[in-house]
């Protein structure tokens, strides 16, 4: 995640993230359980593989989950926004975990260019990235971190939101199936469709991969307008 796009993970929303995710995408916890075993499928198990987590910041559910399956993994948990990595940072403190995890409050361009990691995550990043060159510049400054066939799983939401109306109205429903009134949903909507740049399809997110040093992309997951996948660095 850039600066600029992690400013508006001020405290509040921080402090939010956890529950609005949960109710955003459902199957949360299943998506990344699924990351950390294709992972684990790609890297071989009880292997001492260095991981980079890209926009760690939030409820540090990847490092969490892949720490329970894998016990030699260590991570790099990279994000920009302070309130979403000092809260990630409790998470990971609360889990016991702060021995296998380094923190840094910045970027993954602010890492060294030295291929030193296995494999590397992105979830729930991309589409808070405006514009194409945004989105290209994150995922290169990942390929350039990764080692030759490292995989790179990455997760949001793809589709422009206006085009898919159904899937709109269900995500609205989603969120009354959790105790939101008429007009907390008309006000949750209206800051997503402002809020957010996602790839506008699926071939955009396979044309980015490519474009930034990944190759044979593969979804493992989907859910409404999120999607999952695996790609392996070229």
């Amino acid at each position: 995640m850039s600066v600029d796009a992690a400013a508006k993970f001020d405290p509040s929303r921080a402090a939010e993230y956890e529950t609005q995710s949960r109710i955003a995408l459902a199957g949360y916890d299943a998506c990344h359980e699924l990351a950390a075993c294709m992972l684990a499928a790609s890297l071989g198990t009880e292997s001492s593989s260095r991981i980079l987590i890209a926009g760690a910041g939030g409820t540090a559910r990847e490092i969490i989950t892949a720490a329970r399956l894998e016990p030699f993994w260590t991570f790099v948990a990279v994000d920009p926004s302070k309130p979403m990595l000092d809260l990630a940072t409790s998470r990971i403190e609360a889990a016991g975990l702060m021995d296998r995890t380094e923190t840094v409050l910045g970027t993954v361009s602010d890492l060294p260019e030295d291929g030193g990691f296995d494999a590397a995550t992105l979830i729930g990043v991309l589409h808070h990235l405006p514009g194409h060159e945004a989105k290209q510049t994150i995922l290169g400054d990942i390929a350039r971190r990764v080692k030759k066939d490292g995989p790179l799983v990455l997760a949001g939401n793809h589709h422009a939101y206006a085009s898919q109306p159904l899937m709109m109205a269900a995500w609205a429903q989603r969120w009354r199936m959790n105790g939101a009134t008429p007009s907390e949903i008309e006000a949750k909507l209206g800051k997503i469709l402002q809020g957010a740049d996602p790839p506008q399809s699926e071939d955009a997110v396979f044309a980015l991969l490519s474009q930034s040093g990944f190759t044979r992309p593969q979804r493992f997951f989907s859910s409404l307008f999120w999607g999952a996948w695996i790609a392996f660095r070229k």
